[in-house]
């Protein structure tokens, strides 16, 4: 028996703007509907036409952008909305953490909040008189509980409530990104329960945007954008779809935000060198400067792209792949006195790295015409982030022909959440006592 089965639902909500529709209620439901006679204008469809079925002993992870319709399809499944078209049958008790503490009284102290919003989610007294030194343990407020609600930080309000919904005990477990609520120990308390949940043969519907927990806990995903359903299966392979899907926007974006970039510094540009020039000078040199394009002129570099190892062009690039930076130049008239400088900055500033021609022992001869220029990295081993390229062409003594500063932006992706801005090739080795188990 399947637990959830969701068939052509759509959900749409009325625009509120200044002209009201309807007068009153009662007007509104003598025409026969609140959205059917709304001009398309008037409308916002959150669900449009998804059909899938989560079968009972099953956690499905639904993923998607912000505004993507995942939450609006948790209220369906959870009963606090119907859809406009389409069933949604849940068989089995539910348990909602989507808005975690609704219905807690800020006046009244935690211990009654409980008994109140145990009630509230199925429970008898009795049932939660037997689990509340275990909510309130989960919860971590023993010395707060008969505090009033109205003193609670905000953490431990929605831990609370985390405690109350998911000692319910239900057959489908709903859960809307909830796993902020508390500190790192808290989040591993929560994902422990959610493993004791399916160990337990309960079914899990998981809206996150932790897409390495899908991968990990998930038995089925589902991806959604714009309301409408993107693909659904194996969650590697979801997961996969919907990171290509994103980096495909970014691209756009990114491509986008360098070529107006690019328009608005050749529209100021300057023939006044306005800081360092030189990608090798030292790093904090290089920061008294912002985006801009200044030089002489005497060569104009004419093309900048970053491209993969396939020989795209492209602005996003996984850690460790190879990458090329490539320019495309031409003097005014022929010139033997030319370096080619290159600097990669992160989003703070910090030079990462930078060269040129001229430091890695390049002697320049001679430039007579269009050339093309570039520097290739095996391996870019950098940190997941957003980073910015300098690009010059300028004499010996650093004067400037052409100086491309912050011009050009790409970011760096990696399954790998580690910080800092180099990602060396390192492994791990332990020895003695000591084991490790596979994240949940």
């Amino acid at each position: 028996m399947n637990a959830i089965e969701v068939v052509h639902a759509s959900k749409i909500y009325r625009r509120f703007g200044h002209k009201k529709q309807f007068a009153t209620l009662k007007s509104a439901l003598l025409r026969g509907s609140l959205i059917r006679d709304l001009k398309p204008e008037e409308t916002f469809t959150a669900v449009r036409d998804v059909s899938f079925t989560v079968p009972s002993v099953c956690t499905l992870g639904v993923i998607g952008r912000n505004g993507s319709g995942k939450s609006t399809m948790l209220k369906l499944v959870a009963g606090i909305t119907k859809p406009t078209e389409g069933t949604v049958t849940v068989n089995g008790r539910i348990s909602a953490l989507i808005e975690l503490g609704a219905g807690f009284h800020p006046e009244i102290s935690g211990r009654e909040n409980v008994f109140i919003n145990g009630i509230m989610l199925g429970l008898t007294r009795k049932e939660v008189d037997e689990r509340f030194d275990e909510i309130v343990d989960f919860a971590e407020l023993r010395d707060f509980i008969d505090a009033p609600v109205k003193t609670y930080s905000s953490g431990m309000y929605m831990r609370l409530g985390f405690a109350v919904a998911i000692h319910v005990d239900p057959d489908v477990l709903l859960v809307d990104e909830v796993l902020a609520v508390g500190d790192e120990g808290f989040t591993h308390k929560c994902l422990d329960k959610f493993g004791e949940f399916k160990r337990r043969n309960k079914t899990i519907l998981l809206v996150t945007h932790s897409l390495g927990l899908v991968e990990r806990f998930c038995d089925q995903a589902l991806w959604l954008d714009s309301g409408e359903k993107r693909g659904e299966g194996d969650p590697k392979r979801i997961v996969g779809a919907y990171m290509t899907s994103v980096e495909r926007q970014e691209e756009r974006f990114l491509a986008s935000t360098d070529a107006k970039a690019h328009v608005e510094a050749d529209e100021h540009r300057t023939e006044t060198p306005q800081g360092p020039v030189d990608a090798g000078d030292d790093a904090t040199d290089m920061n008294r400067v912002g985006e801009g394009r200044w030089g002489t002129g005497g060569v104009e570099i004419t093309g900048v792209t970053l491209q993969n190892d396939e020989g795209l062009t492209t602005h996003i690039f996984h850690t460790g792949e190879p990458v090329t930076l490539r320019l495309t130049v031409r003097p005014t008239k022929p010139i033997r006195d030319f370096v080619f400088g290159i600097g990669i900055f992160n989003a703070e500033g910090f030079c990462v790295y930078g060269t040129n021609t001229d430091i890695e022992d390049h002697e320049a001869d001679l430039l007579s015409g269009e050339a093309e220029i570039a520097l290739v990295i095996d391996a870019l081993d950098l940190v997941e982030g957003t980073y910015k390229l300098d690009v010059a062409v300028h004499r010996r003594d650093g004067a400037p022909y052409d100086y491309h500063r912050f011009l050009y932006t790409f970011r760096m992706k990696s399954r790998v959440k580690d910080v800092g801005v180099y990602r060396p090739h390192h492994h791990w080795e332990f020895k003695g006592d000591v084991k490790f188990r596979l994240k949940t």
